[in-house]
């Protein structure tokens, strides 16, 4: 007439779950029902990440030879149960467990009545449905109020019509026959029936017109409680079951010859199947049902104890425990009807072994301690805890990153060369003010075609390559603002044609002074290579190599936009990923080869006695070119997003501005401030 017993083991751990109790003791009564209780609970408080304090056996009765015993043991281990951070205590047993512990505890405040002040008043009880509080034995010995807010399991119970009256109405008188009233009446009373054979010089005498209403709870309960319920139900389970044996066709093999009910000589085996799948409604309107084994398919009541001066006390039904709930659902409780111990600092209290680890840390177990005994250690970098006592630490997603404090994940900014900042609007300034320079000098040069300042070395070179170094000045706008397919396509491609055009036309230009030179000589055979389609030839051939390269390069792994979410913390780095860095270093290779040429060539031809002899400016002009480039190429390697960006347009511009600076700024002097020196005896007499 009981609710299995492993609903109650499960109703514990939801429970202690609901609450986020962590720590907690056990006190179980030292039988074998109770190491089976032990055993199962160790077991599922382990899976469900809950640790236990303590361990206490609590002996079967409490007799007094035991109190001895009691006294030394709740001395010596009251820093244990009287611990400040085990504030639930769950009790298994009977009437004499609840009794064994209250007795300890008061004789244990005996010595040690300032700690238990401070600490085991706030405990958190919570017992099974096998405990009653009603110990006529001892209660006048000590306060009740030590279990003030405790939660117990108990069988469900409901207010049957008259039994409180019947129960008022009860006297001694009324069955003279009855010792045990009588003995329940004296003990409940403290006073003494009269009796010749007992004394009454010291003891109060009985009446037998005291009311059970005037005795505290702890004595007596009047309302029925689940255990008084259950044996209610039990009669009349029986009762039905007797009845629909009666009304059985085989009644006949049970009765006597008058064929009547008083002459049933029944079996208690033979009353098995009709206890089975039995359902009937009590005079309560509860609906009692057995199920196919004949045990009863209910639940339990949860129960809050409220205590009060007079050392009585009431119980306040705060939930229910229903095995037909889907499982792990099987508890309810309404937290906001518990009325908890009035010392208690925090309610619902916390129970755990050590404070919870705050957002930003994470579990770091203690070697040798209880799983659920731990430090707090920082979460690593690029990993953040946003809860409270997280087992571990989470990497944020790759677009985010954690704050200072590692508990929560921010967004990462998108990290690109945009036009509006103040490093992009100073190279799209330069790159203009170049370009407009450039154009500038080609309209001068233009402008004095026929002298001879310009006709000297090919102007047709000169206009070739003013042509792409206003074309390179223009270059760094395709590497300002978010990359996009189009302008990584055509970044590295145009930056590579256009200045294998110009280094080229630098080349030309000076092999067309060796040329010139070698070709002056009466008889040379150099003197058929003189002229445009040298010039032409060595421009065109060194860019056509450079546009295969780059053509291999857009067939074979086209560069495209990218996202680097790793190189910098707090932000995205939206790049051009070249897609092939084999073909790149290919492009940069070969500019550097023909600047090298050139600069070899220039070199050597710098001293030649000719009018026509640039040679000189040229040798500058590709020694600063070749100078940014190397310095180019490990600064490259050793920056990350736009300062990338940023290094490759400053090469741009200073290798640009270089040759437009060595090759052409003399030139100009000369045609603008000193005309008067742009005649051929002019130019012959200045180098000779």
């Amino acid at each position: 007439m009981v609710p299995s017993e492993t609903l109650q083991y499960v109703g514990i751990v939801q429970l202690l779950l609901h609450f986020s109790w962590k720590w907690v003791g056990l006190i179980a009564i030292d039988s074998q029902a109770g190491e089976g209780f032990l055993r199962t609970m160790e077991k599922m408080l382990s899976e469900n990440g809950i640790c236990l304090a303590f361990i206490e056996r609590a002996p079967l009765k409490n007799q007094a030879d035991t109190m001895a015993s009691t006294l030394h043991k709740f001395s010596s281990d009251s820093s244990v149960l009287l611990d400040a951070k085990t504030n639930v205590i769950v009790v298994y047993g009977e009437i004499p467990t609840i009794v064994w512990v209250a007795t300890g505890i008061w004789l244990t405040s005996q010595t040690v009545s300032e700690y238990l002040e401070q600490s085991s008043i706030g405990k958190v009880w919570i017992t099974t449905a096998q405990i009653d509080f009603t110990f006529i034995d001892v209660q006048r010995s000590w306060e009740i109020e030590m279990f003030h807010g405790a939660l117990s399991f108990a069988l469900h119970s409901d207010m049957i019509p008259g039994f409180q009256t019947f129960a008022n109405i009860r006297k001694p008188s009324w069955a003279k026959e009855d010792g045990f009233l009588k003995h329940f009446w004296e003990n409940v009373f403290e006073c003494v029936f009269l009796n010749a054979n007992r004394s009454t010089e010291s003891d109060e005498i009985c009446t037998g017109e005291e009311t059970l209403e005037s005795v505290p709870a702890t004595v007596f309960e009047l309302s029925m409680i689940g255990h008084s319920y259950s044996i209610y139900n039990a009669v009349y389970a029986l009762a039905h079951a007797l009845q629909n044996m009666y009304s059985s066709t085989s009644i006949n093999t049970v009765m006597g010859n008058d064929n009547t009910l008083a002459s049933l000589q029944v079996k208690p085996w033979q009353l098995h199947r009709f206890l089975q799948r039995i359902v009937f409604n009590n005079s309560a309107g509860d609906e009692i049902m057995l199920n196919d084994h004949g045990e009863l398919a209910g639940g339990f009541d949860i129960m809050n104890l409220v205590t009060f001066p007079n050392n009585s006390y009431v119980r306040i039904k705060v939930g229910m425990l229903d095995p037909h709930s889907s499982p792990g659902k099987e508890l309810t409780i309404h937290e906001d009807t518990i009325e908890w111990h009035k010392s208690l600092t925090q309610v619902p209290p916390l129970s755990v072994c050590n404070d919870p680890c705050k957002p930003g840390y994470s579990r770091k177990k203690k070697e040798g301690k209880a799983f659920c005994c731990y430090d707090c250690a920082s979460c690593p970098d690029g990993k953040i805890s946003n809860q409270d006592d997280m087992e571990d630490c989470v990497a944020c997603p790759e677009d985010h990153y954690p704050n200072s404090n590692q508990n929560q994940c921010i967004s990462k900014t998108p990290h690109f060369l945009s036009f509006e900042e103040p490093l992009g609007i100073a190279f799209v300034s330069l790159g203009l003010s170049f370009s407009a320079l450039t154009a500038l000098v080609l309209g001068i040069f233009i402008k004095h075609r026929d002298t001879p300042i310009v006709k000297a070395n090919n102007r047709s070179l000169s206009y070739i390559l003013l042509v792409s170094l206003l074309l390179c000045f223009l270059c760094p706008l395709l590497f300002i603002g978010q990359p996009h397919q189009v302008t990584c396509l055509l970044r590295q491609t145009a930056f590579g044609i256009i200045f294998s055009v110009a280094v080229s036309s630098v080349l030309s230009k000076t092999v067309t002074v060796v040329m010139v030179f070698m070709a002056s000589k009466p008889g040379n055979m150099f003197q058929k290579w003189v002229g445009k389609r040298l010039a032409h030839s060595v421009v065109l051939s060194g860019s056509l190599v450079q546009v295969g390269i780059c053509a291999i390069w857009m067939w074979s792994s086209p560069p495209f936009p990218d996202l680097d979410m790793h190189s910098l913390t707090e932000e995205i780095i939206l790049e051009c990923n070249e897609g092939s860095l084999t073909m790149f270093c290919c492009v940069l290779g070969y500019m550097g080869f023909l600047a090298t040429i050139s600069f070899i060539v220039a070199f050597l031809a710098r001293k030649l006695p000719d009018s026509f002899n640039e040679a000189k400016f040229i040798t500058f002009s590709m020694l600063i070119f070749c100078s940014v480039w190397l310095s180019f190429v490990p600064a490259y390697l050793s920056t990350r997003g736009k300062d990338t960006v940023a290094v490759e347009i400053f090469s741009i511009l200073a290798s640009s501005a270089g040759l437009l600076g060595c090759i052409f700024l003399p030139k100009c002097y000369i045609i603008i401030l000193r005309p008067e020196l742009n005649n051929r005896g002019q130019l012959v007499r200045s180098n000779r």
